[in-house]
């Protein structure tokens, strides 16, 4: 870039977030501390001028940008520290199995692509009995809120353009049916209730619930969320790591991509897959349970 060219983009630029700000060239010479004349010759466009390095840094810290966004040198206004936290915020996670935080990223990314691997079941394939099950764990929420936001949720998966895909771990699918690991304790028939609730589940709402099995054996993600091209967030326990980045929401779209190319099922079989599993545990599942 030609040094006038840069001196035309910095006047514009100054120019700009001097109005979004609502500062004057008064205000910003007292803050800068220097003649209002200086700030004038600035923004002449008659005369372009660059500053020196002060007076840019000067400028930047008073209207609260980058000095390199002024410059030209960068395409984002937003300090180093601005930068950082708008790249990744921790979030607190509720620590309860049916999360409204989840719920609120659901609402604000409607119309977009959901994809999610869950640390377990995700929340719309859990039933009364398995949220009653998780949530004696915790004081802090009951079964009937956990129930109340479920449903908010299965509304929503229910609207005309839901598209939701999800990475289902055949181990805890596995687990749940043999009830050890995790579902240790739960009563068979419950357990047999969670089996079936997902199966029918799955085939009733496919093609716009898509469920895929992967084998955690041969690929592994931690519980992960992407939302459309807005957002994505990490689960990590305590906090959610939430990225609003166009480059690492990709990365994580990615990162999904992979699991569905590598899974042991895809969406179209995975309600048949669930019920041989099922079957080769509990025997005629269909013929001895219902509910």
């Amino acid at each position: 870039m030609k040094k006038q060219e840069r001196a035309e983009l910095f006047r514009q630029r100054l120019l700009r977030q001097m109005k979004l700000t609502g500062m004057s060239r008064s205000e910003l010479a007292r803050c800068c501390q220097v003649d209002r004349s200086t700030i004038a010759q600035l923004l002449n466009s008659e005369e372009l001028r660059l500053p020196n390095a002060h007076l840019a840094a000067e400028c930047a810290a008073a209207l609260q940008v980058s000095s390199d966004w002024l410059l030209g040198l960068a395409e984002r206004s937003e300090t180093t520290a601005g930068l950082l936290s708008t790249a990744c915020e921790i979030t607190n996670a509720e620590r309860t199995p049916s999360d409204v935080q989840l719920l609120r990223w659901h609402k604000e990314a409607a119309g977009y692509k959901i994809r999610h691997t869950p640390a377990t079941f995700p929340d719309i394939l859990k039933t009364r009995a398995v949220l009653e099950c998780e949530y004696a764990a915790f004081h802090d929420k009951t079964p009937q809120q956990a129930g109340s936001t479920l449903s908010e949720t299965l509304e929503w998966l229910q609207e005309p353009g839901s598209d939701y895909e999800i990475c289902l771990s055949t181990h805890m699918l596995d687990t749940l049916i043999e009830g050890v690991g995790y579902w240790e304790g739960l009563p068979e028939h419950d357990r047999l209730e969670q089996a079936q609730h997902m199966i029918d589940y799955c085939r009733d709402h496919y093609p716009s619930l898509r469920v895929y099995l992967c084998d955690n054996k041969k690929v592994y993600s931690s519980p992960i969320t992407v939302f459309g091209h807005l957002l994505a967030a990490v689960y990590i326990g305590r906090y959610y790591l939430v990225f609003r980045e166009k480059q690492q929401i990709q990365a994580l779209t990615r990162h999904f991509d992979y699991l569905i190319r590598e899974a042991e099922v895809d969406a179209r079989h995975a309600a048949e897959a669930m019920e041989a599993r099922a079957e080769a545990v509990f025997g005629k599942f269909r013929e001895q349970y219902t509910y």
